[in-house]
């Protein structure tokens, strides 16, 4: 007899004793009860569900609980709640619902507000659904997905004509707090030439998500546009939906065909509220209190998006991430740096200085614009940013007036258009840029004088 055939032998043996030892698990019908509740974690016994199943909490004469399989040990299962858990009593029953997760998008979606569970915010009545789609998505194989090719208007002069995002392309928008990246996002919504908008408002503040449609997206800026909510005051399993929803929402549009923006503020919630979960079931902290798995999270959030097959649409993302107290090596931040195709800084310093949007080109960069721009605006975008950078290297002596006019002909030159490389890189919110504007700016720019 062969080693191999030996080998097979003493698995078969190994399976039948496993068995035997372990009897098959109780059928998804038979209800459990809850035995703990630590923090924001439920512990279930009696029963049998897999990861990502969905529950439903008796509870008393008011809503069944929902809450979503996170984590088990030995014959315990730790469940998530969504919703409210008020009211919760030891020994409540716990059923779990046959079937995966599955959230109902389609056409009609358009111009509504709708929370991570998909259902309505803003009073307008139930939404018709086209169909029903799993939140976690379907993966493309990788060498399915057609290059980027096209460039994306965004309407942004700065970002059309130094840092051009590519229809499919992934951009991380790197800020600290108060430094306006709501309006570059509201900004991008309205004068983006993208088919659908789909935004993810999550894990902000209640007032804030009523002012961006309202104000920051406004009327016409919402009708092409799908805003999924889930404010900080939601349960962190919801906020972690929220993103997937949005996610899910774009991937429907983009296999219709459709060219969507998806604009998610911001992924720093995203992954803060996966570090809940995580901790609350006991993985441990690995990076400045970040378990491992905020970090597979990441990736498998962001590679959702992009260009489909050949012959679909396209998914062009960006991605909020709020660098905390500025701070541009946070583990978020670098992670985030790491999976993208780009990423655009906001500074506070630009900020505080008046110029809006605040982007700092020299921190920036588009990875794809090579790719999709003409030799011409290459050359003048690089250009520009030697100036740029020339003026900001040497600004303390030239402040000073420790710098002799002559010593440098770049920095001569740079010192020149400096009024001029600051009125190109500012815009009003009311200003739209189109791609050709943008670019015969940039030329404008940098031929003056």
């Amino acid at each position: 007899m062969s080693n191999s055939q030996t080998f097979n032998q003493a698995m078969v043996s190994n399976l039948k004793d496993i068995h035997q030892n372990f009897p098959p698990p109780p059928s998804l019908k038979v209800a459990g009860r809850l035995v703990r509740m630590v923090g924001m974690t439920l512990e279930v016994v009696g029963t049998y569900a897999p990861i990502g199943a969905r529950c439903q909490i008796l509870n008393g004469n008011k809503p069944p609980v929902e809450a979503e399989v996170v984590g088990f040990h030995n014959d315990r299962l730790f469940l998530m709640p969504i919703g409210d858990t008020h009211g919760l009593k030891p020994n409540a029953k716990v059923i779990p619902a046959e079937g995966g997760v599955k959230i109902g998008v389609g056409l009609k979606m358009l111009g509504r507000v709708v929370s991570g569970s998909g259902l309505p915010l803003d009073g307008l009545g139930a939404i018709e659904v086209d169909q029903y789609v799993s939140l976690a998505g379907e993966r493309i194989n990788p060498l399915d997905r057609h290059p980027i090719h096209k460039v994306l208007d965004v309407g942004i002069k700065a970002i059309n004509g130094l840092l051009t995002i590519g229809q499919g392309q992934r951009v991380g928008l790197m800020a600290g707090t108060g430094v306006g990246k709501s309006v570059l996002l509201g900004m991008m919504t309205r004068f983006t030439s993208a088919d659908v908008v789909v935004v993810g408002l999550i894990g902000e503040r209640g007032r804030e998500v009523n002012e961006f449609v309202k104000h920051t997206l406004g009327e016409e800026g919402l009708k092409r546009a799908v805003v999924v909510a889930t404010p900080a005051d939601d349960p962190p399993l919801m906020r972690l939906h929220g993103a997937m929803l949005a996610t899910a929402i774009a991937e429907y549009f983009r296999d219709q065909g459709l060219n969507v923006l998806l604009l998610m503020d911001s992924l720093t919630r995203f992954a803060q509220a996966q570090r809940e979960i995580a901790l609350a079931v006991g993985e441990p902290p690995a990076s400045k209190g970040y378990p491992p798995s905020v970090f597979a999270k990441l990736p498998q959030l962001v590679e959702r998006a992009g260009n489909g097959q050949e012959n679909s649409g396209s998914i062009t993302a960006i991605y909020t991430v709020l660098a905390e107290g500025d701070d541009q090596s946070d583990p978020v931040v670098d992670s985030a740096r790491g999976v993208l195709d780009g990423h655009i800084v906001l500074s506070r310093d630009i900020a505080d200085g008046g110029r809006y949007p605040a982007i700092d080109i020299e921190s920036s960069v588009s990875r794809v614009m090579v790719d999709i721009v003409s030799k011409e605006q290459l050359e003048q975008a690089r250009a520009f940013k030697k100036l740029y950078s020339s003026y900001q290297q040497n600004k303390d002596l030239i402040s000073v007036g420790a710098y002799r006019k002559g010593a440098d002909p770049l920095i001569d030159l740079a010192i020149a258009k400096q009024a001029d490389l600051t009125a190109f890189l500012s815009q009003n919110m009311e200003d739209a840029f189109s791609v050709e504007a943008s670019i015969a700016a940039l030329n404008e720019t940098l031929s003056k004088g």
